[in-house]
C-alpha cells in the first residue's frame, strides 16, 4: 500500500511521501508515473517526457532496461540525504550494483527480470565464496530499486518479494520473529533489570542503533511516542540512515506507565541522559547487549537462534497479526516504502487480517510485572 497523491502547483505533478511522482499519458494513451527527489527535479522530468512525446523519441517504461532505471533511481538520492538513503548507504549501493549487478541485468528490461534470475545471481555470488552477509548486502540494493519501481508503477511485482537467498540468506529465516509463547519465555528468562528494555524492542521495533541512542527528551510518555532521531553508527551518534529512520513511534499505555517508572527511580533521569544506559550512565553497543543480555536469555528460553533484531521483526509480525497496513507497520519500522515492508514480511502477513488493534497484552504486561520489581533495585550493566 502506497501513501496517497498531493497535489502540487504543477498540473501532473503529485507529492507522495517525501518524494514527487509525475503522471501522464504515455503515446499509446496508457497511465504512467515517474518519480523525482524534488518539485523542481518533477518538473524537470515532466518537461522532459513532453519534449521526448512531441520528438517521437519517447520509451516506454515497460521497455526501460534495468541499467537505465537504476541511474534514474540513484539520481533521485544522490545529493539528497535529509530526503532518502544515507550518502555512505548510497556509495555502497552504486559500488554494488556497478560491480556485482549491472554486468548481469544491465541490459535486461526491467518488466523482465523474474524472481529466479535473482536467485541465479545470489548463487553465482556465493559460488564465488562470499559470505551470505556480502550476498545480503550485494541483494540490497536490488530490493530497494525493485520496491521503488513497483511504488511508481514501473512494473507490477517486485521480484524479490519472499526471495529465498543459497547460503542460508533468505529473508524467511532472516526476518523470522518469536511467537507470543517464545517472546513471553524469552521477557521471563531475561534478567529483571533488562526486561523494560527488551519488551521496549519487541514493542516499538527500533533498530538496536537506535534504542542504545535514546535519551528522554526523545520520550513524550505523556502522549505516548517515541521521537526516533538518532543512532549508534560506527562509534559515533549520528542521525537515521535515511528520512524515513527519522519518526515518532507509538507507545501502549502500560509500557508508557512502566518507562515513566523507570525514569523516576533512574539516578539517570535527565532530558540529556540516555533511556537504557550502563551503570555509569554511558552507552551500550548493540554487540554487548546481544551477548550479554538477549543470547543467554534465547539459550534459556528455547530460542537460540534469537537476537536483537529479531525482537524488530516480533514487532513487525505482532502490528500485522493485529491488522495493521503495510504502510502503518513501515512508518512505525523506518522503512523508505511500504513495497520494502512487504517484500520483507510478506511471510509473516496472516491471510486473514483482523480489524486493526494495538498489541500491548505480550510486551506490555510483561514489562509491567518486571518493571514493578526491577525499578526497585539498581540497575547492574553487563560487562563491556
Amino acid at each position: 500500500m502506497s501513501a496517497p497523491l498531493e497535489r502540487t502547483s504543477t498540473p501532473g505533478v503529485y507529492k507522495r511521501g517525501g518524494r514527487y511522482v509525475v503522471a501522464y499519458r504515455d503515446p499509446s494513451g496508457k497511465q504512467r508515473r515517474r518519480s523525482a527527489a524534488s518539485l523542481a527535479e518533477a518538473r524537470a522530468l515532466k518537461a522532459e517526457v513532453s519534449a521526448d512525446m512531441s520528438r517521437g523519441e519517447y520509451r516506454t517504461q515497460s521497455r526501460i532496461t534495468f541499467a537505465e532505471y537504476a541511474s534514474e533511481w540513484v539520481r533521485t538520492y544522490t545529493g539528497r540525504t535529509s530526503r532518502g538513503i544515507r550518502a555512505t548507504t548510497l556509495e555502497d549501493y552504486v559500488r554494488d550494483l556497478e560491480v556485482h549487478v549491472l554486468p548481469v541485468f544491465g541490459h535486461r528490461r526491467l518488466a523482465e527480470i523474474e524472481p529466479r534470475h535473482v536467485k541465479v545471481l545470489a548463487a553465482d555470488l556465493a559460488a564465488e565464496g562470499r559470505a551470505p552477509s556480502t550476498v545480503r548486502n550485494i541483494i540490497a540494493p536490488v530490493r530497494a530499486l525493485f520496491a521503488t519501481a513497483v511504488e511508481d508503477g514501473v512494473i507490477r511485482m517486485n521480484p524479490c518479494a519472499g526471495l529465498r537467498l543459497p547460503g542460508g540468506t533468505s529473508p524467511d529465516k532472516h526476518a523470522r520473529a518469536l511467537t507470543e509463547d517464545e517472546l513471553t519465555r524469552l521477557i521471563a528468562e531475561t534478567p529483571e533489570e533488562w526486561r523494560l528494555l527488551v519488551s521496549f524492542v519487541a514493542q516499538t521495533g527500533l533498530r538496536v542503533g537506535e534504542l542504545v541512542a535514546l535519551r528522554w527528551d526523545d520520550m513524550d510518555l505523556e502522549r505516548r511516542r517515541v521521537h526516533v532521531r538518532r543512532r549508534l553508527y560506527k562509534g559515533e551518534i549520528d542521525a537515521p540512515k535515511s528520512s524515513y529512520g527519522i519518526r515518532d513511534v507509538p507507545l501502549s499505555p502500560t509500557l508508557a506507565d512502566a518507562l515513566a517508572d523507570w525514569r523516576s527511580e533512574s539516578p539517570y533521569s535527565e532530558d540529556s541522559d540516555l533511556v537504557f544506559p550502563t551503570r555509569v550512565g554511558t552507552g551500550h553497543t548493540g554487540s554487548n547487549l546481544l551477548r550479554r543480555v538477549v543470547k543467554p536469555a534465547a539459550v534459556r528460553a528455547g530460542v537460540p537462534w534469537a537476537g536483537m533484531h529479531t525482537l524488530r521483526h516480533t514487532c513487525a509480525s505482532m502490528l500485522f497479526r493485529s491488522g495493521w497496513n503495510a504502510k502503518h507497520v513501515q512508518m512505525v519500522l523506518g522503512h523508505h516504502s511500504p513495497a520494502f515492508t512487504m517484500s520483507t514480511y510478506v511471510h509473516l502477513i496472516p491471510e486473514d487480517l483482523p480489524e486493526p488493534t494495538f498489541r500491548e497484552d505480550v510486551v506490555s504486561h510483561q514489562a509491567a510485572s518486571s518493571t514493578s520489581r526491577a525499578r526497585r533495585a539498581r540497575r547492574v550493566s553487563p560487562r563491556r
